[in-house]
């Protein structure tokens, strides 16, 4: 469980195929005490489980790795040695909630279609795929490449807009999207289970339930 407040911004050191898998390894400034094999770290909105890390310099790497499946349900599969990650570790019980419920599940993977100012913010307008658009409602929450985020606006045509403030632009990767841009999208939990409620999420034999590996 986590709740969509990046702590950190890693940097993929290292990716490679291995028996089917991708392994990358991530550079990051938190302390190699506080990592343990087999823990949950959210990547930009999905969760990988920790299979190997060490010290760093002032901070620590550790390893993740991901299944074929996760790489194509998700921006996973276009990083590369280099690309900046948003990170937060798993919340542990008696933390403050500051964000929402975030579970590392990808819904889908949106389009950023606009990043324009305002003032010292920015809105962006997304673009998320025709399935899960309905999920996406003004004042609503959704994790955005693993931020919680308020949902500023959401258009007819089933794009939505964010606002971001300066504070956040500066310390996630959100301050490097561009139009064009894919973003990894996980619904608000509350959104999912109040259209199942009503009956306009019913299950079919086929439905996908997200990308999650961890």
């Amino acid at each position: 469980m986590f709740t969509g407040l990046v702590t950190d911004v890693g940097t993929i050191r290292k990716a490679e195929d291995r028996n089917g898998l991708r392994r990358f390894e991530v550079e990051c400034a938190y302390p190699a005490d506080s990592i343990e094999m087999g823990a949950s770290i959210m990547h930009a909105g999905v969760c990988l489980t920790v299979v190997d890390f060490g010290e760093a310099g002032n901070g620590s790497w550790f390893a993740v790795e991901a299944v074929p499946e996760t790489l194509s349900l998700t921006v996973l599969g276009e990083w590369q040695e280099g690309s900046q990650v948003n990170l937060e570790q798993s919340l542990k019980l008696g933390q403050e909630l500051g964000g929402h419920f975030v579970f590392g599940h990808v819904d889908g993977v949106g389009e950023v279609i606009s990043v324009e100012p305002e003032g010292q913010s920015f809105r962006i307008t997304i673009r998320p795929p025709a399935e899960i658009a309905k999920y996406f409602a003004k004042k609503g929450s959704a994790a955005i490449n693993g931020v919680s985020l308020t949902v500023a606006d959401a258009l007819a045509n089933g794009d939505f807009q964010v606002a971001i403030i300066p504070h956040t632009w500066e310390v996630t990767t959100l301050r490097e999207l561009q139009p064009g841009s894919r973003v990894n999208l996980e619904i608000d939990m509350l959104a999912r289970y109040v259209a199942r409620m009503i009956g306009v999420d019913a299950p079919t034999p086929h439905d996908p339930q997200g990308a999650k590996d961890g």
